[in-house]
This record gives C-alpha cells, structure tokens and sequence, in this order.
C-alpha cells in the first residue's frame, strides 16, 4: 500500500515537490503552501494524519515551522505532541531536531537535505545563481575577471569549472593540500585561505563558500572598493557585515540560492533524496 505523503510547509521548492510528487502518481496532501499555489491542499488536522511528514528546508527559523507561503503561524512545540511514534518525518537542515524529538516524543526525523546526492545536486543551481548574481551585480564580462572563491567543496567545485568555462582568471582557496592540489590540477590558482592576507586586492570578485568569518574587518580593508563579494555561506555566513558597511564593499548575501533561482531542480533533488530514504528503509514508494 502507497503511503500517504503530506507536504507541511515550507516554499516554492516544496510547491514544486508537491506537483513532481503527483506526477509520479504519488498519494498527496499539503498545508501551508497556499500563497504558491501548491495542489491538494488541505486542513492542518488532515495533513497530520498522513504517513510520512515532508517537512520544510530549513524545517524551522525560530521556535516556529517555517511557513513564508501562508499566513498562519505555527509554533513547532506546539505540532510535535501531535504526531504519531508510528509516522516518518523528513526535513531538511535539521540539526539536532531528530535527536531531540525521538528523545522526547519518539518521533522519528530524518534529514533528506544531509545526503550527499541532494547536496551535489542543490550545488549545481547554487553555483549557476551565483554567477548571475555577479553578472547582474558588475559592469564587467566574467571573462578576464579576476575571481577569488573561497572554499573548495561541492559548491566551490562546481563554481570554478563554470567560471573557468566563462573565461574568468580563477583562483581557489582551500585549507587541505590535497584540496590545493586538485584546484591546480584543474587549472585554477590555488591559495591556503590562512594565507589570504595580502592577496585580495587584486580580485574583481570573491565568493565565499565557507560557514566560518574569513573576511573579517582586516582583510576586507584589503579589497578594493569596487571588489563585489558574493557570500554564499548560511548565516551568519563568511563576512563581516559591519566591518563592510563601514568599508563601504558591496556584500550580496546568497544563502539558500536553490530555492530562488531554481526550485523546480531544487524539488527534484528533494524528491529523489526522499525515494532513497524510503527504499533504504524498505518503506513502499
């Protein structure tokens, strides 16, 4: 027997999860999506009586579920003690969340954002918005650019060869020496990022890619002032904000670019994270 899969939440790429899901004859409900137009929505009550919980991405900011397509609010304390030992939720980014629930409700959440084939894929459109980004954001080609990124996993990757195909000067920084060798292999100037100091002042533009402060007040002073810095990074993300406004640097915040610039791929990498999840579990699909 199909389970029944409810979409609680969430924004456009649940939207689209939601319609990729009933393409494939799926059994579905949704709450919360009204404003994006999701199918077959239905009352919250209903929604949980479903047999696996697609949760949001984040699944919650705050104490709340994440809900920007509606205008209810749901506190997340108040939906646990709702839910039954015997669904499956699945969220994305989170965190210490599934611990915690099974702990104290015996909930079982697991993460279908932490695999590695949704995170190489949400790497594709991360690395194609943020090209955009610096297309819209210089009075510059990309090609001869000089451009800095910071960081060399998946995102990184992706993001230097595309820019590379581009025509743009790239250099990388990694922190490994295996890193920095494979970023030479493929053609690009490597750099360790504790070694940054003294070297950006001549980059047109710089991608951050790391979850941790690189570009601190010091090494901002370093940029030139019309230098673009595009960060990619979760909050709080890799740059100094107020070091910036001070400094007068133009910083793009770009976390969580999949959901902008391409939810309908973004849904689609969720959607096969999800059908692993079941098959691995042996849950009918």
């Amino acid at each position: 027997m199909k389970p029944i899969l409810s979409i609680l939440g969430g924004d456009m790429r649940q939207v689209h999860l939601a319609r990729l899901l009933l393409e494939d004859g799926k059994d579905v409900m949704t709450w919360g999506l009204e404003q994006g137009g999701a199918p077959k929505g239905v009352s919250l009550d209903r929604a949980l009586e479903g047999d696996v919980l697609l949760l949001p991405l984040p699944v919650c900011r705050g104490e709340r579920l994440n809900l920007p397509l509606t205008d209810t609010e749901l506190e997340a304390s108040r939906l646990w003690p709702r839910l039954r030992y015997d669904q499956l939720l699945l969220g994305g980014m989170t965190g210490d969340l599934g611990r915690r629930l099974m702990t104290d409700h015996g909930l079982t959440l697991l993460d279908y954002y932490s695999r590695e084939e949704a995170q190489v894929a949400n790497a594709v459109p991360t690395a194609e918005g943020a090209i955009q980004l610096a297309m819209e954001s210089t009075d510059r080609t990309l090609h001869a650019s000089r451009c800095l990124i910071i960081g060399y996993g998946r995102i990184g990757r992706l993001l230097a060869d595309r820019l590379l195909a581009l025509g743009a000067e790239v250099t990388v920084s990694a922190r490994k020496y295996g890193d920095l060798a494979w970023i030479q292999a493929w053609g690009c100037q490597s750099v360790q990022t504790g070694a940054l100091t003294g070297q950006l002042e001549r980059f047109d533009l710089i991608f951050n890619t790391a979850p941790a402060l690189i570009l601190d007040g010091t090494r901002l002073r370093e940029t030139r002032e019309d230098c673009v810095i595009i960060d990619l990074a979760s909050a709080p993300g890799g740059v100094d904000q107020t070091a910036a406004r001070r400094l007068g640097r133009q910083v793009i915040l770009a976390p969580g670019l999949p959901g902008k610039v391409a939810p309908r791929t973004a849904a689609a990498a969720i959607r096969d994270s999800i059908y692993h999840i079941l098959e691995e579990r042996g849950e009918p699909i």
